[in-house]
């Protein structure tokens, strides 16, 4: 049985679908490659058409290809030998001429998803393979902020966005024709609609509805629809206002996001609709979500994802007194991934003083740390972690949602800049502190010895725990890059 993705993958860039701007982009950037010798990153949603499209491209250039995967083997070694050995091939076969100019077209599929242990220095080398590369290379990436800032501007930007029901209509109804399905005009925008912005999941739909007996109908769509429509924020209604613990575990295998992500929306806006008990309840089984999470990071076994579900939407559930009512203006989880440039350069601080990748500094520290140091509050704590990243006023003030021109904030910098410098007077051993400690302060804050030192988002315990399945390398900053400890500055 052929999997109808692979089997009626374009050829051809011309039958790439609903990305007309972006496919000439990508032509116009192969082109021309030549004069400018750029690498270029492709981003864009999960099924808009990134990957077929940069072999479609090769199609047309005559182009042999090197496709690599970013997250299988990420150490900078591993990249550097493989990547940069393609990227500087004459060709696979060593030739230097005939069809294509004897080019080669390296695609880094995965190219934002590298983080963990297992990377270090990994994204450093990748932005040094595109800058010293011989041949035409395409990054894939969903998400492009989450590459860091170097790699980003090394490389030109497309951006393939959702495709449009409109324009997968005519591919679903032209799989039909080959396939020799018959199908009514319905059931193909009926696919279409569920699976918007999402191509490659609606030829999933239309092989998994038709396969069998080689009709399609409405009521086969109906019944054969993927439930997993449901929206984040109706989710959160169910979760922590109307649903038991087994149907809120249910509704969050229908929400399109990760148990990573939905526990961030969890923690973000459970204190909006629980109190007291209630909402202690549901910050220990958040806690328990974020281990399951990081035995994940540790060991890569995604299996425990399972566990982090029940916990995240069944324990917060189930955590509840009863159903609640009214309307909740639910907000997104705090500092999401933005194209903001203060967010950029607060990411990219953490990440060099930590040593692993953007996205984990965005996504595992940053929410701790904000939590942390909510309005500047502990102070001293906010002194010693502006003092730790050398943060100025605007980076304070982001982190802890204080108003950048604040007195307050401006005598946090100047208190942290006096830290700094004592710290690196007195201390002679200041940067080649023991990191572990630097992390279990970082999420702790225990050294400073206050009673509201384990205070949080209700999550950061799970990246201090003692569980040595914990995810070490990453939130805790356990790296030993020569740098001061945070509690140097305590």
């Amino acid at each position: 049985m052929s999997d109808w993705t692979e089997t009626y993958r374009p050829s051809t860039l011309s039958a790439v679908r609903g990305n007309d701007k972006a496919r000439d982009a990508l032509a116009e950037w192969a082109e021309t490659w030549d004069d400018h010798r750029e690498a270029v990153v492709v981003h864009g949603n999960p099924g808009v058409g990134k990957t077929s499209a940069a072999h479609a491209l090769a199609a047309d250039m005559g182009w042999e290809t090197v496709e690599l995967n970013a997250s299988d083997q990420r150490t900078a070694d591993v990249i550097e030998r493989f990547a940069g050995r393609a990227a500087k091939n004459a060709t696979l076969a060593g030739s230097t001429g005939g069809a294509g100019d004897g080019r080669q077209l390296v695609i880094l599929d995965e190219a934002d998803n590298v983080h963990g242990n297992y990377d270090r220095g990994g994204a450093s080398a990748i932005t040094r393979v595109v800058k010293d590369a011989d041949q035409p290379i395409v990054l894939i990436a969903n998400d492009y902020y989450d590459m860091s800032r170097g790699l980003r501007d090394a490389c030109r930007e497309i951006e393939f966005r959702d495709v449009s029901a409109r324009s997968i209509v005519p591919v679903l109804r032209d799989i039909c024709r080959r396939e020799d399905v018959e199908y009514e005009a319905d059931a193909l925008e009926r696919i279409a609609e569920v699976n918007d912005g999402d191509l490659r999941s609606a030829v999933n739909d239309l092989q998994a509805a038709a396969e069998d007996d080689r009709r399609l109908t409405v009521d086969d769509v109906v019944t054969g629809d993927r439930d997993r429509s449901l929206g984040v924020f109706p989710f959160l209604d169910a979760v922590l206002k109307e649903e038991s613990a087994e149907e809120s575990i249910g509704s969050a295998y229908r929400v399109d996001e990760t148990p990573d992500d939905l526990t961030k929306w969890v923690a973000e806006n459970v204190p909006k609709v629980y109190e007291d008990a209630e909402l202690a309840r549901a910050y220990d089984s958040l806690a328990d979500a974020d281990r399951w999470l990081g035995r994940v990071r540790a060991s890569q076994e995604y299996g425990y994802w399972r566990y982090a579900t029940d916990a995240l939407a069944g324990g917060v559930a189930a955590a509840r007194d009863g159903t609640k009512g009214g309307w909740t203006r639910f907000s997104r989880p705090q500092f999401w991934p933005s194209s903001d440039a203060t967010a950029d350069e607060v990411v990219r601080k953490i990440a060099e003083r930590g040593g692993f990748s953007m996205a984990t500094a965005r996504r595992e520290v940053l929410p701790f740390l904000a939590a942390m140091t909510h309005h500047c509050k502990p102070r001293d704590r906010t002194v010693a972690m502006t003092a730790y990243y050398d943060f100025d006023a605007e980076a304070v003030s982001f982190v802890t949602g204080s108003g950048e021109t604040t007195n307050k904030v401006e005598s946090i910098v100047e208190d942290a800049a006096e830290r700094r410098a004592a710290a690196m007077e007195d201390n002679s051993e200041a940067f080649g502190g023991d990191r572990e400690r630097v992390g279990e302060t970082a999420v702790t804050g225990a050294s400073d010895g206050s009673p509201d030192a384990s205070e949080g988002d209700g999550t950061a315990d799970a990246t201090t725990t003692d569980d040595p399945d914990a995810d070490e390398g990453d939130a805790d900053g356990t790296a030993d890059d020569g740098q001061a400890g945070l509690s140097d500055f305590m």
